[in-house]
């Protein structure tokens, strides 16, 4: 008997955690690159002013690094406590990016890093420039092989099930890394790090403004952030046009959960808030046709032909092959010893019936359907604040570069306060990502109740709120570290210091 409870607390501690740790990633992702950007400035024009504003920027950095590193620890951990039989049946796999993050990135950040913090003054500017350049690449490596492991989940490939071991192997290695939909999620991800990060900054920036102080470094950072951040945002426009692509392809009931579509067809209309439609740009958006056949819920439990004449097989259809996946994985490893030649035929049904092996383990077809709402909702808010956030960005930079946005404090104020939105655009993404491929695990391979630890359903609850407290904790701490530097401010310049002291 399957322990809904269980399974539910296992799922929401992951993602507890997995929410706690994104805080942390993009503005990783998006500092790296801004701070890279000003000691580039730095180094090419010998202005000490680009210097201390680099340097301001990589403090702030390093605060957010430190803390991003102790959730992520926590989240890989969990692999093996709350979802073991995950871990067993696809550990071969999955492992392999996740062991190759841990080697390479993390220790390529780690070395690099202690330069760039460290080294100020003690090497030389390019070399410096170099290990702040290789910091944020490192940072950017390590988000690529956590996204080819997520991105596996999403479209498994370049695998087969050995029945022998009770796991999948890996067969290809480039066909994992080069998946389709990892390179989008790569891209996608990384690049909206670039948008959060110059949100940050041109918020903090605009508090600056506010106080009447440090203004050139104020709207330096703007300047640099908003071109970053304009730049970031575009491209991932452009990134989650391929993934709406991917996802039609490879995970149609998300597609059709994230549109509230019940039943689909050409010039299927895209959903901008229920009862509001745009007729055949779902479609366009699925197929890049706008007389693409993009399928519905309903579609998808019941059955359909494609246009091209693909017959899709119905929810039960695929159950019952499930199940026969099952039967035939038992029966095979019945008689692999004792009857070689009943195994052999065994084993053949279960590789003619293996794509639906996660099947087997549905019992109701309503269960192959996400929660709509959940799905949803998110998508809109994540589009909606991103059109926001990129127009924001826009005015911000126009206003600096005609020299009004010391007087524009409705703009500043707007700036400071949309730093929350960056995030909430961001969770809202990743709740479109993984809430719309629920039930599966794996997609279509591993549904989570197959895949969860058999634990006791206390322990998961009591860590849980641990782990609420624990990065509840985290967070604040980081905030009031942040926000006092902040309030200290970028570092003076020399003459400054001289002049205060003299004063004193």
């Amino acid at each position: 008997m399957t322990d809904m409870a269980l399974i539910g607390w296992s799922r929401a501690q992951f993602a507890l955690t997995a929410c706690y740790h994104w805080v942390f990633v993009p503005l990783t992702l998006g500092l790296a690159v801004i701070m890279a950007v000003m000691e580039t400035v730095y180094v090419a024009r010998g202005d000490e002013f680009w210097k201390r504003t680099a340097r301001f920027w990589q403090k702030i950095f390093g605060i957010n690094f430190a803390v991003g590193i102790a959730t992520g620890i926590i989240l890989e951990f969990e692999f093996g406590t709350n979802w073991s039989n995950y871990s067993w049946f696809v550990g071969d796999i999955f492992g392999a990016p996740l062991a190759i993050e841990g080697i390479f990135a993390f220790f390529m950040e780690a070395t690099f890093v202690a330069v760039m913090f460290f080294g100020w003054n003690k090497v030389g500017r390019r070399f410096h420039l170099a290990s702040t350049w290789l910091t944020g690449i490192g940072a950017t490596v390590s988000a690529f092989w956590i996204l080819v492991a997520n991105g596996w989940m999403q479209h498994p490939v370049g695998m087969e099930f050995n029945p022998d071991t009770v796991r999948h192997e890996m067969t290809d290695f480039w066909a994992v890394v080069s998946n389709p939909v990892a390179v989008s999620k790569f891209f996608h991800s990384v690049l909206s790090g670039w948008m959060t990060g110059a949100v940050v900054v041109i918020g903090i920036s605009c508090w600056y403004l506010l106080k009447k102080r440090d203004v050139r470094f104020a709207r330096a950072s703007i300047r640099v952030a908003s071109a970053v951040g304009i730049a970031g945002t575009l491209a991932v426009m452009f990134t989650g046009d391929s993934s709406a692509v991917h996802v039609a392809k490879y995970q149609p009931m998300k597609l059709a959960a994230a549109e509230g579509l019940l039943d689909g067809g050409q010039k299927a209309p895209f959903s901008i808030v229920p009862g509001v439609e745009i007729p055949g740009m779902l479609s366009i958006l699925a197929t890049h046709d706008v007389n693409g056949h993009v399928p519905g819920i309903n579609d998808l439990l019941d059955g359909y032909t494609a246009p091209d004449g693909t017959e899709v097989l119905s929810a039960e259809e695929k159950m019952a092959r499930g199940r026969m996946a099952l039967e035939a994985f038992r029966n095979y490893r019945e008689t692999a010893e004792s009857d070689p030649e009943a195994a052999s035929e065994w084993r053949r049904v279960l590789e003619d019936n293996v794509g639906y092996f996660g099947y087997g383990y549905i019992e109701d077809r309503q269960e192959l359907v996400p929660s709509v709402p959940m799905v949803y909702w998110p998508f809109r808010i994540m589009v909606g604040l991103g059109c926001f956030l990129l127009l924001l960005m826009i005015l911000v930079l126009w206003f600096e570069r005609k020299n009004r946005i010391e007087r524009m404090r409705w703009l500043q104020w707007t700036s400071l306060l949309s730093i929350p939105l960056v995030y909430i655009a961001g969770q809202a993404g990743w709740i479109v990502a993984e809430v719309g491929r629920q039930p599966w695990a794996i997609q279509d391979l591993l549904p989570v109740n197959a895949a969860v630890s058999s634990l006791d359903k206390g322990a998961v609850m009591t860590t849980f709120f641990i782990f609420v407290a624990v990065f509840t904790l985290f967070l604040l701490i980081e905030i009031r570290i942040v926000t006092r530097a902040i309030r200290k401010g970028p570092e003076a310049a020399p003459e400054a210091s001289d002049a205060a002291a003299q004063v004193e």
